[in-house]
């Protein structure tokens, strides 16, 4: 049996909780409280320490709320860098959930220091960063992971494999859009994280794109298989005035030949969370919506229309089930996605931490090469804007 296959997905193979350090997600950070939630329901980590926030103040509060003890809650990233890599029984791993700016410093720090890295998307606000980061983890040899759980719903799992095992034939076209809405009227003073989104110093030269696209980009690309090979973006402001843009739609050329599409847009009125991808073949078509996470439609060309539910058998590719909990009718959502995301990385930091080898296929999660990938795509989106929407090779 291949280290990690016992017991299943949410069994830590070492016999024990890695010990997770936080940077960021204390009180009011949503994205962290998602990442906390995930690592504990994934059974692989005890959260154990943190630099909380950048206020003193809310970051011991957030860590008596997370029951993390006043000798570990600190006031700096620098300094828990210091005080965790000195102790026997430091840190293993640290996820980083912070504003897009502070990224690469952050990662920089502890991956000099040997401690593995779980990062929020997007990686970096450059390309030059997101490069310099790919080029220090192969340095150092230790984990840089990236933050997709759309991509560990089992669903999408499900469509990736279906694809990949010829279910549609070749790929001819592909559709992916994510609509919200949030950013329609003006934009609230009180909503800082408005703010730094439209701001070009923060989050680089692109905004709604940065912040949604790279989910868009990232589905697209690891549920074909495909890459983009040529784009052509237009950014446009759909919502109240401001900055940066709050819509994109992109044109798209696949490695494969293949048009696509990706529309993007945070003002798009009364519309949530609204992430839906089609990917159509020449024998038929899949499409998943993530605010229907549990549900596969599969289109046959003259065939009935089929849809495969989460759950296990019934159509369930084996590599899908790895990532069920629960029994059909017993709802699975973005919290278990998070959940399946963090177990995998427990297995894939275990084993780099143990000298151990993963089977082939038994932990598929986004390292620094494809979190460089998506910041080298929202660059060249802003590249085919700003040049007035040529198309563009995206490498």
């Amino acid at each position: 049996m291949a280290f990690g296959e016992k017991g299943g997905l949410r069994v830590p193979p070492l016999g024990r909780r890695l010990r997770l350090g936080f940077v960021g997600g204390g009180k009011g950070g949503l994205v962290g409280e998602w990442h906390a939630a995930g690592a504990r329901l994934s059974n692989h980590w005890d959260i154990v320490a943190g630099a909380l926030s950048s206020n003193p103040d809310n970051a011991a509060a957030s860590a008596r709320d997370w029951v993390i003890g006043p000798d570990r809650s600190y006031d700096d990233w620098p300094t828990m860098i210091t005080a965790e890599a000195a102790r026997a029984d430091g840190i293993e791993a640290v996820v980083i959930c912070t504003p897009n700016w502070t990224h690469f410093e952050i990662a920089e720090g502890f991956l000099r220091a040997g401690i593995d890295v779980i990062l929020d998307k997007p990686m970096a606000i450059s390309t030059e960063q997101a490069d310099a980061l790919v080029s220090l983890q192969q340095e150092t040899g230790v984990v840089l992971a990236m933050t997709y759980p759309y991509t560990h719903h089992p669903m999408v799992r499900q469509a990736r494999h279906m694809i990949a095992d010829g279910a549609i034939g070749k790929i001819r076209q592909v559709h992916v859009e994510y609509a919200q809405d949030w950013a329609t009227a003006p934009e609230d003073p009180g909503f800082k994280g408005a703010a730094w989104r439209r701001d070009p110093v923060k989050v680089g030269r692109a905004s709604a794109t940065g912040d949604i696209g790279t989910h868009a980009y990232h589905l697209l690309h690891t549920v074909t298989g495909l890459d983009v090979a040529e784009l052509r973006a237009d950014f446009h402001v759909c919502g109240a005035p401001k900055a940066m843009e709050d819509t994109a739609f992109v044109s798209l050329k696949l490695s494969n030949g293949a048009p696509g599409l990706l529309w993007l847009t945070q003002a798009a009125a009364g519309n949530y969370c609204a992430l839906r991808l089609r990917v159509f073949g020449e024998a038929g078509s899949i499409e998943w919506d993530q605010e229907r996470p549990e549900y596969l439609r599969v289109n046959m060309l003259d065939e009935p229309e089929r849809i495969i539910v989460r759950g296990n058998g019934a159509g369930m590719h084996p590599a899908a089930e790895r990532l069920v909990h629960l029994p059909r009718g017993h709802g699975e959502a973005l919290t278990d996605a998070w959940g399946n995301l963090y177990a995998e990385l427990g297995l894939v930091i275990a084993a780099r931490r143990s000298g151990k080898t993963l089977a082939e296929g038994q932990a598929e999660y986004t390292d620094a090469k494809g979190g460089a990938a998506g910041v080298r795509f929202v660059g060249r989106c802003a590249d085919s804007h700003e040049a007035g929407g040529v198309w563009l090779k995206l490498t």
